[in-house]
């Protein structure tokens, strides 16, 4: 794997090749499925990881309101991982949200403390818990 990356916007052309990339975190229930769709709605605020020509990461940012931005569908390659990918991602998401002067960016991880390493902390500490309702068969 080349150890250099470039970090760009991601474009449709990405689409394909960024479902790949998610595949496998799907499967391990990792990140939740993306419709085509869902996937062409991420791009306009998206970056991708490229090693060569190789994707190899993906996140976007989903700004809801000038209180609240979400990271989404953060990803990297298992064979790319430790080369700063994910945390360089996470901060191409951070400045759209500090140009757009959004208060708060959240993200849902289940990747141990990457994000606290990223500058991320609980907004109520001693209650470490994000609850979810599930409102039907969506």
């Amino acid at each position: 794997m080349c150890v250099s990356f470039q970090i760009r916007s991601s474009q449709p052309h990405d689409q394909d090749l960024i479902l790949k990339l998610i595949e496998p975190f799907v499967e391990q229930r990792l990140l939740i499925p993306r419709s085509a769709e869902e996937m062409s709605d991420l791009l306009g605020l998206g970056f991708v990881a490229v090693a060569g020509d190789e994707l190899v990461g993906f996140a976007a940012i989903e700004i809801y309101s000038r209180k609240l931005a979400e990271i989404q569908c953060l990803a990297v390659s298992s064979q790319a991982h430790g080369m700063g990918i994910g945390s360089e991602l996470v901060a191409a998401c951070l400045n759209i949200a500090k140009k757009r002067q959004v208060l708060e960016v959240m993200a849902i991880s289940s990747s141990g403390n990457f994000l606290e390493k990223c500058g991320f902390d609980y907004s109520l500490p001693g209650h470490k818990r994000a609850l979810f309702y599930n409102t039907g068969d969506n």
